[in-house]
Parts: structure tokens; C-alpha cells; sequence
């Protein structure tokens, strides 16, 4: 049951660039229904990157092979990744508290951020570290074939599981692997060993580029990104869809976890309307947003004239024009 507070809550004018004012109806907040299908997900990822780890360290001891040391602690990187991401996940689960109204779901962009800063950053440097150990002093890898097979069998992993898992490390993954193998290939058939240690260095400049574009992309998420115009343009579609509405204005959202987002909406209604017809209007966007955007937890709308909303943006805002009703 969804709860309609008779009072109304005003946020401060500093925050409009996120969030409007809500002088109307504020729905409830729901957890995440998705995380213990997502944790499985990580577990079973979790489970592979941890065997293949294992194995491509087996196979660098074997053979002697920098660059596959270098992706035995890519995997063993991938693995942590996991570990926090788990931690994450079921942190991020906890329901809304009097401290938290709107859950914990930005925590799993906190940890992420951790595995880009921490992780990610460290498996670079261990990487890179023992390339330049290979330059200086070039070993003969033995028994290529071994590090040919764990190569195959990896990439095999990696492509079957990039739906399972964050895209970055997956990719991220794959161009590892192929690094490898090219560098084990060139140091064969070239008989230059270095170029094993020139692909253990490429990893490592790869797992850093890697956590660099995961830490830009998390740190958008932990400041407040929104969910992005095309979310934004169809909640205004839908809101300016009802009898009840004039004119929908604009929408603000914001990007609270992976599956959940808050929105704030413009509109303006008809002035015909009692408070009762209005709450009644409220309902049905809300209930019609949700069965497009199930990760809307909480909608904010304030009833004002598209003059009050203009005013309202500053000069260079780029938002969704005001939608007509039918």
C-alpha cells in the first residue's frame, strides 16, 4: 500500500538542480528486488575467476611465462573485484532506515569505487613490475602449449560470462588475454623473450586504463548522476499522458543504485481539480511509471506552471521539454 503524507516536505533551492521541491505526494521507497539474483550471478563468476586465477598461476609457475603471471593476477584482481562487489551488493540491500529513507543502493558504488582505486590500481603495478623484471632479466618460457590452453579455455570463460558480470572487467578481461597470447606468440616464433615482459607491461598499462574508466564512471554515481534523458523523456511522457495534467514540465532523477532511481516531477494541473482528484492523479502516473520503470522507488511531483519551472533551471540546463496532456 502505497502511503500519501498530508504534509509537504520543501528542499532547500541549492538542491533544485537535482531534485524539486515536493509539494505533493512522495511514494514509498522499495529495496532492490533484484540483488540475490545479482549475487548468484557474482558467485558463479566469482567461483570461475578464482578457478582460472588458480590455473594461470599453476601454468606461469610451469612455464615461466611474465605475461601470464600478469594474468594470473588479473583474475586474482577480477576475483577481489567480486568479493567487494558481493559485499556490495548485500550491503546495498539493507532497506531505508529514519537515517537512510532511500536505502543504502549507492553503497555498491562506493566499493566499486574501492576496486578501482585499490584493486585494479595495485594489480597494474604488480603487473607492470614484473615486466620490467622480464626486460631486464629475460627468461625462455617453457612448454608454450601449456599457456596456449589456459589462454583458450579463459577467453572461453570470459566471452560466456560478460553478461554476468561488469562490463569493464569483462572486456577488460579479453584484451588481457589476447595480450598474452600475442606476447607468448611474438617471444616463440621471434625467439625475444622480452616480448613476454612487453606483454606482462601492456596488462598492467591495461588494468590501469581499466581502473581509471571504472573510477570516472562510479564517481559520476556517487555525486548523483541521473537515469539519463531517455528515462527522463518517458516519464514525462507518461505523467503528460493523464486527463488531469496540462502540462508536464520536466523531471529530475537521480541515481541512487543500479535498480533504483528517485524522480522529481513538473506539472501542472488542471485548475478544476480538488486535492482528492489530484492525489488521484498522482497515483495513476506513479502506478503507470513504475509498470515501465519498476526501478522507480520514489516519485516526487510538484504541481507548478511551466513559467515557475523555467525560472526555476538555471540558464544552461538541458532538460526535457514540457510534455502536453491528450
Amino acid at each position: 500500500m502505497v502511503d500519501f503524507p498530508d504534509n509537504h516536505h520543501n528542499f532547500d533551492n541549492r538542491y533544485s538542480s537535482r531534485l524539486c521541491w515536493n509539494t505533493g505526494h512522495v511514494c514509498t521507497t522499495r529495496p532492490c528486488m533484484s540483488s540475490q539474483t545479482s549475487s548468484k550471478k557474482v558467485v558463479y563468476t566469482l567461483a570461475g575467476n578464482v578457478a582460472i586465477a588458480i590455473t594461470k598461476f599453476g601454468a606461469a609457475a610451469y612455464t615461466g611465462s611474465s605475461a601470464m603471471l600478469s594474468e594470473g593476477v588479473h583474475s586474482l584482481v577480477d576475483s577481489a573485484n567480486e568479493l567487494l562487489l558481493l559485499h556490495g551488493l548485500k550491503r546495498s540491500a539493507r532497506p531505508p532506515t529514519a537515517s537512510h529513507p532511500f536505502g543504502y543502493g549507492r553503497e555498491l558504488y562506493f566499493w566499486s569505487f574501492i576496486v578501482a582505486l585499490l584493486v585494479f590500481a595495485l594489480g597494474a603495478l604488480v603487473s607492470i613490475h614484473e615486466g620490467i623484471g622480464q626486460l631486464s632479466e629475460p627468461e625462455v618460457v617453457r612448454n608454450p602449449l601449456v599457456n596456449y590452453v589456459v589462454l583458450m579455455v579463459s577467453m572461453l570463460f570470459e566471452a560466456g560470462s560478460i553478461t554476468l558480470t561488469v562490463l569493464i572487467e569483462n572486456v577488460a578481461a579479453l584484451f588481457g588475454l589476447l595480450i598474452a597470447a600475442i606476447g607468448l606468440a611474438l617471444a616463440q616464433w621471434l625467439r625475444i623473450p622480452q616480448m613476454d615482459g612487453i606483454a606482462s607491461i601492456a596488462i598492467g598499462v591495461l588494468l590501469a586504463l581499466a581502473a581509471l574508466v571504472l573510477a570516472r564512471e562510479t564517481k559520476e554515481l556517487l555525486i548523483g548522476e541521473s537515469a539519463g534523458r531517455a528515462v527522463d523523456a518517458d516519464i514525462c511522457r507518461i505523467a503528460g499522458k493523464d486527463k488531469a495534467i496540462r502540462s508536464a514540465n520536466g523531471v529530475f532523477t537521480v541515481q541512487l543504485g543500479p535498480d533504483q532511481i528517485v524522480a522529481s516531477l513538473s506539472a501542472e494541473f488542471e485548475d478544476s481539480l480538488t486535492t482528492i482528484e489530484i492525489e488521484d492523479s498522482i497515483r495513476r502516473i506513479e502506478s503507470t511509471i513504475r509498470e515501465s520503470h519498476p526501478q522507480v522507488s520514489a516519485l516526487f511531483v510538484k504541481p507548478q506552471t511551466p513559467e515557475s519551472w523555467q525560472r526555476q533551471l538555471r540558464p544552461d540546463a538541458d532538460r526535457t521539454t514540457p510534455a502536453k496532456s491528450n
